[in-house]
């Protein structure tokens, strides 16, 4: 998600220090930021239902916020389509045709393979790649779906593994939460692809792919930007490899972990720290909810 203020003021990435904000109220009126990069899930809405006392097209409408509060949409699963579509990258253009396609119950959220000129097989053998975009089902060549447990999952990786096939990994978040409640997200696949020896192409945060094509979107400059996550790994350590200034919403994955237990509660700035260093990850600003 995208959002706009006005005038401009670079930031200091990698640093194990934070300003500790009650909500965005400090960072909006200072209008130091011309463009917010928001994740939805989390930030804005925590899978069920929009957060209470949310800043906030039709994906935004439908999850209760203002389309017209944002200047654009871009997600990994849009960039993974156009990366295959294009093959105008010199990784991209080296894959195959044929995939073994790990997604989500039926097609809710998943990739579009239309157009994409792919076919689904379920053989190791017969796979070029591996397109990983949810954790619970096996696409088949059918066009139906194979509910799969991640034991199984794993078990086609290891033979993926031997094979030395590359795995495109479209959604590459660890964990999700719906409802305050964590699922295995595909990252965790891509992260045991890898230790496996498998090479894994990550088509969104914490690879800097997302916020380059952001940056385009809002036509700015890195120190135009501040990116809004919850997740450590993958939406601070993103926006630090990328250069951008980062609030840290402690109120969302990491919150068992930082003892949070309740909406809006405040982080121990200790275990902030420890949790970050842990994580190689370091916010710019730490705060326990998106909110004014």
């Amino acid at each position: 998600m995208i959002g706009r203020c006005l005038s401009v003021q670079s930031s200091s990435p990698n640093e194990l220090k934070f300003q500790t904000l009650r909500g965005i109220q400090h960072l909006a009126e200072s209008c130091r930021f011309k463009a917010w990069f928001l994740d939805q899930f989390r930030m804005l809405h925590d899978g069920k239902q929009p957060y209470p006392a949310s800043i906030t097209m039709e994906k935004l409408r439908s999850l209760g916020f203002d389309p017209s509060l944002f200047t654009g949409v871009i997600t990994s699963r849009e960039l993974t389509h156009q990366y295959l579509q294009r093959r105008d990258d010199a990784w991209f253009s080296s894959l195959g045709r044929s995939c073994i396609h790990m997604t989500t119950w039926s097609d809710r959220g998943a990739i579009s393979l239309e157009g994409l000129g792919l076919q689904v097989v379920e053989n190791v053998e017969e796979a070029d790649f591996i397109l990983a975009h949810g954790t619970r089902v096996l696409g088949l060549s059918t066009g139906a779906a194979l509910p799969m447990n991640l034991d199984e999952l794993e078990k086609i990786l290891h033979q993926c593994a031997v094979k030395k096939i590359p795995m495109v990994v479209e959604n590459p978040d660890f964990v999700t939460v719906e409802a305050r409640a964590l699922h295995v997200m595909p990252g965790t696949l891509a992260a045991t692809y890898e230790k496996l020896g498998g090479e894994v192409k990550w088509m969104g945060k914490p690879d800097k792919i997302i916020y380059n094509s952001s940056m385009e979107m809002a036509v700015v400059v890195v120190s135009d930007c501040i990116a809004v996550g919850d997740s450590l790994h993958h939406d601070i350590k993103g926006a630090n490899a990328a250069e951008i200034a980062s609030p840290f919403i402690t109120g969302g994955i990491h919150a068992t972990e930082l003892g949070l237990t309740k909406f809006g509660e405040v982080a121990d700035d200790d275990l902030v720290h420890a949790l970050a260093s842990k994580n190689n990850a370091y916010p710019t600003y730490v705060l326990p909810s998106f909110t004014w």
